[in-house]
């Protein structure tokens, strides 16, 4: 069977994109893609789709399991995972020429469709009510 498994991560939300050969099916949790709330944020995961072409994804089938983090960064997630799907397919079972294509075109766009962004929440320390802002200083 002709598979990869690939994943996207934003700060602790967590995407793993499952990509085997079908007929053009992408699904998020089980429901479509069409469905993915918000609204708004959807077409950031629509231009994965948009800068490819539909034809690169009409032969495979890619199921999407996101979890943790949230609304903002569970998309991230869901765009980076399925850019990297899509790459990881080609590469393994199509060829090299167009895996590079593909590749060019995402990095040239955005290259966190493709690498993770290392930054992560910091931790807070004691003397502030947060990481880096200290409690203010009275005198009397």
């Amino acid at each position: 069977m002709e598979a990869v498994q690939t994943f996207g991560r934003k700060k602790t939300a967590t995407a793993v994109a499952h990509c085997k050969r079908g007929r053009g099916l992408i699904r998020v949790n089980g429901a479509p893609l069409e469905l993915l709330e918000p609204a708004i944020l959807k077409f950031k995961v629509y231009e994965v789709l948009l800068l490819l072409g539909e034809e690169r994804f009409a032969n495979v089938d890619i199921r999407i399991r996101v979890q943790g983090g949230g609304v903002v960064s569970q998309v991230y997630a869901i765009r980076q995972a399925l850019a990297k799907a899509i790459v990881a397919f080609y590469q393994k079972y199509v060829d090299e020429a167009s895996k590079k294509e593909i590749k060019e075109i995402l990095v040239q766009y955005d290259r966190t469709l493709l690498v993770a962004d290392p930054r992560r929440c910091e931790p807070k320390k004691f003397g502030g009510p947060g990481a880096r802002a200290r409690f203010q200083k009275s005198y009397r």
